[in-house]
């Protein structure tokens, strides 16, 4: 089988995330936080311990007011493809103990609690940052545990965790269309907590490869971009924007650098001249 008709017989899920209409209300994160247990400290100051699967940036465009201009970025897992787009990301290529895999049928980078011991190679090769290590096991307030999400398991000390998109909501998705004598999930049928709980729809999600889903036609959208595109990652995360100076922002362009040039191509540039 081609890397073009493996491609089109599987799915690769991701999201489309609209940077014009975000407003930083952080719904998307409390949802995570309900949706898969993730745990809280008791001093949540200490924002470099602070555990959280996706988490919102805030960046401005530098200028003193009256000319100030504010953006915030929800940033979750990236879930890359990997350069080749054949599943190895970063932090796949990397775990010794095989404790994150790459699911080629759905593009989701997983994450197997009972296999890390704690090394966090994965944790050093992100680029994003998108993985967090646990410190303590968790304590609930006093009965909280009975408010906790069957569907998922709780997490103990020593392990790193990151955002699954919400996995264990495509299985009920596909064991009902199981059961309904079908192959496909549909669009509706798997949208993970924080795509539910935006309030202004910032963020659109399904899969990639379908020209029939939304979040297909956003990600051919001029506006949309990927973080750091420049180290071929190949996440499956697009934002989109019309200023300009976000996108400039996000993508970390180095010095001298034009808007979608890569470092490579700049170095090619300069061979040549």
């Amino acid at each position: 089988m081609t890397k073009q008709e493996q491609h089109t017989s599987t799915k690769r899920y991701g999201m489309v995330i609209d940077l014009d209409r975000c407003t930083g209300c952080g719904a998307c994160m409390v949802a995570c936080y309900a949706e898969n247990n993730v745990p809280f400290s008791k001093d949540e100051s200490d924002k470099m311990l602070t555990l959280n699967w996706i988490r919102v940036f805030k960046v401005d465009n530098g200028k003193p007011f009256p000319d100030t201009e504010i953006c915030y970025i929800p940033k979750p897992c990236m879930q890359c493809d990997g350069e080749h787009m054949d599943g190895h990301s970063p932090c796949v290529s990397v775990c010794p103990a095989v404790a994150t895999d790459y699911d080629h049928l759905t593009g989701i980078v997983s994450q197997i609690y009972t296999r890390c011991f704690g090394c966090r190679y994965c944790m050093a090769a992100c680029p994003y940052h998108a993985r967090k290590f646990n410190w303590w096991d968790p304590v609930w307030p006093a009965e909280m545990e009975k408010y906790l999400n069957p569907d998922v398991s709780v997490r103990m000390r020593g392990v790193v965790e990151k955002c699954s998109f919400c996995y264990h909501r495509y299985q009920k998705a596909r064991n009902k269309a199981y059961l309904e004598g079908r192959d496909e999930v549909y669009e509706d049928e798997y949208q993970p907590a924080c795509v539910e709980a935006c309030p202004t729809k910032a963020i659109t999600f399904g899969d990639l490869l379908n020209p029939e889903h939304q979040v297909y036609k956003l990600s051919k959208s001029r506006k949309a971009f990927r973080l750091l595109e420049k180290l071929n990652t190949n996440p499956k995360v697009y934002y989109m924007t019309s200023k300009k100076w976000v996108r400039r922002k996000t993508d970390n362009y180095i010095e001298n650098e034009s808007p979608g040039e890569t470092r490579n191509s700049s170095k090619t540039q300069k061979a040549s001249h």
